[in-house]
Formats: C-alpha cells, structure tokens, sequence
C-alpha cells in the first residue's frame, strides 16, 4: 500500500492490534501504522494526513541518518562508502572508499589510529623545548573530551573519533594534552605554551567545536 504525504510517495505498512491508540513510525522504508482492529484505513488516511508535516519532518531525520551510514570520515576526508562482494580488502579510490563489509571500515580506523595517533605523539613531543616526560597513549572513546592528561601518570588519553579529522586538528589535541604537563589547568600560560607549538590552535578548535 501506498500514501503521498506532501507529495512524497510513501510505502505504508499498517498493522492492528488490540491497541487503543493509534501509532505513527517513519522508517527508512515507509510509514508504519499501529492501530485497533476497528479502525478503518479511510480514518488510518486521514490521520496520516492531518500529521503531514511532522512525518516530512521525521522523514528528514531518517533521510539524513541513513546518508550518514553511507559516509566514511578519515583523517578530515569524506568518503562515500560503496559495499563491493568482489573485494576483500578496503580500497580508496578518488572520494570513495570500496569495501566488502561496512564492518571493516572501524576495524581499519581503529588500526589506523593506534599507528598515527602513536607516530604524530613522537612528532609533538620532539617540538618542546621544556623539559616533559614522554607520554603513555591510550585511545578511548569519549563523548564530551578529544584528549585527557593524567600528569601522575604520564599519560595522555585521545578520543578514537579524532581519527576522522586531518592531521592538523590531531596534533593540536595532542600539542593541548602535553601543555598540561607544564601547566595542569587552562590558565593563560598554559595558552601561552599551546600557541607556542600551535600558533594556530584557535582554527582547530573552530573544527572541533571545542568551547
């Protein structure tokens, strides 16, 4: 069955049950309706209708979730994801990437971040002239931070998403989280040790929505 919401044509699914009220869902695929037995389709038509603009809204929401699984993020890149049987490893070609299973792209990120995030930490390190001790690194997924510091420690911790932006914005974080070691909290010298070794810090931040 189909509706044209807006003109949009749909796919409806409806569904009924022994329910009392009526359900809307917008899916990839189409509209799913869940409703009483007793409720007939001209009432399930008319109820789709007079919720037309909240099922276009919800339908760009899907729209837009669904491109985002069609998008591969690396090192500042984007790439458009084509799944290909004929293949067994990951390629890149152009702005695309060609992979088998979808599942190989974070499995290639997380290999990819333990090499770069360890080589660009030894390029960072190297570029301070004060005395810091070399950093354990440890990669997470974190939600609200893209690095941490523990100065106890030595060790600094970086967001495994920071492998989806470009190089610059990668040693910025790192070049943020060995500053804490000359200067634990974010006063002015410790920006003053962060322009130091990343004069353009301000436009990395910009990128990484960092207040």
């Amino acid at each position: 069955m189909h509706v044209v919401v807006n003109g949009k044509l749909f796919n409806l699914y409806i569904e009924k049950k022994n329910n009392k009220n009526m359900y809307l869902r917008v899916k990839k695929d189409g509209i799913y309706i869940t409703s009483n037995y007793l409720i007939s389709n001209k009432t399930i038509l008319e109820f789709i209708e007079k919720n037309a603009s909240s099922i276009i809204e919800m339908d760009k929401k899907v729209q837009k979730k669904e491109k985002k699984k069609e998008e591969f993020y690396y090192l500042g890149k984007k790439y458009d994801v084509v799944k290909l049987n004929t293949i067994n490893k990951i390629e890149f070609v152009g702005d695309r990437v060609f992979v088998k299973n979808v599942s190989y792209l974070n499995t290639f990120l997380e290999n990819e971040a333990k090499r770069i995030f360890n080589e660009r930490v030894d390029v960072c390190f190297n570029l301070f002239e004060e005395n810091i001790p070399y950093p354990e690194v440890a990669i997470r997924k974190m939600k609200r931070k893209w690095g941490y510091c523990n100065k106890k420690e030595k060790l600094i911790k970086l967001n495994f998403e920071l492998i989806k932006y470009s190089i610059n914005e990668i040693d910025y974080v790192i070049i943020h989280e060995l500053c804490h070691f000359l200067e634990f909290n974010h006063s002015t010298n410790f920006w003053k040790y962060v322009k130091k070794y990343k004069s353009d810090y301000k436009s990395s931040q910009k990128i990484l929505k960092e207040e």
